[in-house]
């Protein structure tokens, strides 16, 4: 495991709820990360720890491989991967994404 994995590694597991995401909650730089951020919000707005990409280049490219997943944002929740802003977008709208939120706050 790199530098960088076992940074974002201790990121995902000592945070309950952690969105990598283009900028921040309060200007996100894409509409991705802001529609994950709109999710997160209805959703009662969990603790949420976020970390900027574009602010941290070894981050950006290092979260990709973490989870083997191509695209920002990535929400993770209780260490586990949740799946990117379509993933995301799919459970809010079923309902699952409030009830996992719900769990990890607990």
């Amino acid at each position: 495991m790199t530098a960088v994995q076992k940074r974002i590694n201790q990121q995902v597991t000592t945070n309950s709820v952690v969105l990598y995401m283009k900028g921040t909650p309060q200007f996100p730089q894409c509409g991705f990360s802001g529609a994950a951020i709109q999710m997160l919000k209805a959703c009662g707005g969990p603790n949420l720890f976020t970390v900027d990409v574009l602010a941290d280049p070894e981050i950006r490219d290092g979260i990709k491989s973490y989870a083997n997943w191509p695209t920002i944002p990535q929400l993770y929740i209780k260490g586990e991967f949740v799946g990117g802003c379509d993933i995301m977008r799919e459970m809010f709208e079923q309902g699952e994404l409030q009830q996992l939120l719900q769990a990890a706050q607990l």
